[in-house]
């Protein structure tokens, strides 16, 4: 079971490989120059499989530290996730200022992927790295959606919503691996290429929300319906929903019912999963709404919200260690399609049919550690983390329950 769970995981994460999806969008040659602005975690195999189709082309890709790959002229940075730093910020400004040199007959071509808005992190005018990494760390810990920490992050930024497109006089065509739920670009790595329809009034809402305290100074971005725009493409390539499509087609082939629960699932991960357990049960039970053998298949960005010190995990491991607890003796598995789940290196980890029977065992108090949000030592110790490396992929987290 749990190698066909991990080879389930393996195929949703191959559905998104840029090597494997970029080439089938890349547009034909202009009659000047191409400059290549790259930002996420995909962005290093982005910009791999752009040079391979494309040729000579300019351009710079930032990713995460340890997602860097080799390439022959798209510069890659490798720069600081999920807090920004200033190698991010340094490319990030060199990236905003090629943008502007370019011509009607150049292109500039945005890769971009989950991550973005950290690693092409160039603050507005009044705004230092310094506050920004502050706050960047405290809507972290708060619980904030994605969606929400963009709304704030857009406008402080000198190149997010839309800013980088607008300054450009080249078309633009951003090939896009999405991250959050809805696909929308906008929220995108912070949609440097897209229309903001957020405002300053709900980024200061999102703050007092969650009550961070910050004072900015905060500017508006361009909107829906501004005419920059006319001469842009924003166009999504990979999504969660195709990845969890990818990841179906090995249950159905091992003769398992899968059924896909949706892409845009969010909350607190612990609450998630005790939403799952019920219909876990209900299936174990009743048989419906769907009869076993069944692969509950889904994906979408939990929250963790952490109350004082301490953490070592993710959303993922917290959602099945809460799962475990709730209907022990079930298979499951949860992971980032990026590889990294969390404070720690791994990207999930695997549920066992025995896990709380073994931690019961070798005394590992399961409440205890789910209080104090310490899912990566619970299964770090049972020994049945999902290590992967860097994928050079996101599209957001992968679950699948087996109901056997």
């Amino acid at each position: 079971m749990r190698a066909l769970l991990e080879e389930s995981f393996r195929a949703a994460v191959a559905a998104a490989d840029p090597l494997q999806i970029v080439a089938a969008h890349l547009p034909p040659r202009p009659k000047g120059r191409i400059f290549v602005a790259g930002a996420g975690k995909a962005a290093a195999a982005m910009a791999v499989a752009v040079e391979k189709v494309l040729g000579p082309v300019e351009g710079i890709a930032i990713t995460r530290y340890g997602h860097g790959l080799p390439t022959r002229q798209i510069r890659v940075v490798e720069a600081g996730h999920p807090v920004p730093d200033e190698a991010g910020q340094g490319a990030a400004r060199e990236i905003l200022e090629r943008t502007r040199e370019l011509g009607k007959d150049d292109l500039l071509l945005a890769l971009l992927s989950g991550g973005g808005s950290s690693l092409l992190a160039l603050p507005a005018p009044g705004v230092s790295m310094g506050a920004l990494k502050s706050l960047t760390s405290e809507l972290l810990k708060s619980g904030a959606t994605i969606q929400e920490m963009n709304t704030v992050r857009k406008h402080l930024s000198a190149i997010a919503g839309g800013r980088l497109a607008a300054a450009s006089r080249a078309p633009v065509l951003a090939l896009i691996i999405s991250d959050v739920t809805g696909d929308d670009p906008t929220h995108i790595a912070s949609g440097p290429c897209a229309p903001d329809p957020t405002t300053v009034v709900e980024a200061r809402a999102v703050l007092e929300r969650h009550d961070v305290d910050f004072e900015g100074p905060f500017s508006e971005s361009p909107k829906p319906g501004d005419p920059v725009f006319a001469r842009v493409e924003n166009r999504v390539i990979a999504t969660a929903h195709r990845s969890l499509e990818a990841a179906a087609r090995v249950f159905h082939e091992r003769g398992i019912r899968p059924v896909i629960l949706g892409d845009t699932i969010t909350g607190e991960a612990a609450d998630v999963a005790r939403t799952m357990a019920g219909l876990v049960r209900e299936i174990q039970k009743y048989g419906t709404p769907f009869k076993p053998p069944v692969a509950l298949i889904s994906g979408g960005e939990c929250t963790v919200t952490l109350r004082g010190d301490g953490g070592r995990g993710g959303r993922c491991s917290e959602f099945l260690l809460s799962l475990g607890i709730e209907v022990p003796g079930v298979w499951a598995i949860a992971a980032d399609t990026d590889g990294v789940d969390g404070s720690e290196a791994n990207a999930g980890a695997v549920l066992s049919a025995d896990a709380m029977q073994r931690a019961g065992v070798m005394n590992l108090p399961a409440r205890s550690l789910l209080a104090i949000h310490d899912s990566y030592g619970f299964f770090s110790d049972l020994g049945d983390l999902v290590n992967t490396g860097p994928t050079r992929t996101n599209v957001n987290d992968y679950r699948a329950i087996l109901v056997l």
